[in-house]
């Protein structure tokens, strides 16, 4: 098993009050003289975010079947989340979703154990 982060690139922060946060990250980017694209997720994303990574804020990994083409995840946190996924990489055991759409396509890769394919 192998942990990675979901959104390598990028740092993600959470905070109750918006505007306030928004306003110390443009100080700071000032006081150093870089500047920093801020991007914002969606109520949507957000909700599909905390719904697969959980409280401890880390996605598990899910196992599941194809049976006749279609993915159904038996046990995990992608339970639900079929309609999301992209693609599947069996080789890897990682499942590509789409994150609800927001003002920016993202993905996500997810683990995904794929046990038996029925044809």
């Amino acid at each position: 098993m192998e942990k990675k982060l979901i959104f390598p690139a990028n740092v993600v922060l959470e905070s109750k009050n918006e505007k306030l946060l928004e306003y110390e990250i443009r100080q700071g980017c000032d006081e150093i003289g870089k500047s920093r694209e801020i991007l914002k997720i969606s109520p949507d994303e957000e909700n599909f975010l905390r719904f697969l990574c959980g409280d401890k804020k880390h996605v598990g990994m899910s196992r599941g079947v194809i049976f006749e083409g279609v993915t159904k995840v038996t046990e995990g946190p992608l339970k639900g989340l079929e309609a999301q996924i992209c693609k599947i990489d069996r080789h890897k055991r990682l499942a590509r979703l789409e994150t609800p759409q927001g003002e920016n396509v993202r993905y996500v890769l997810a683990g995904l154990e794929i046990m038996e394919k029925v044809v």
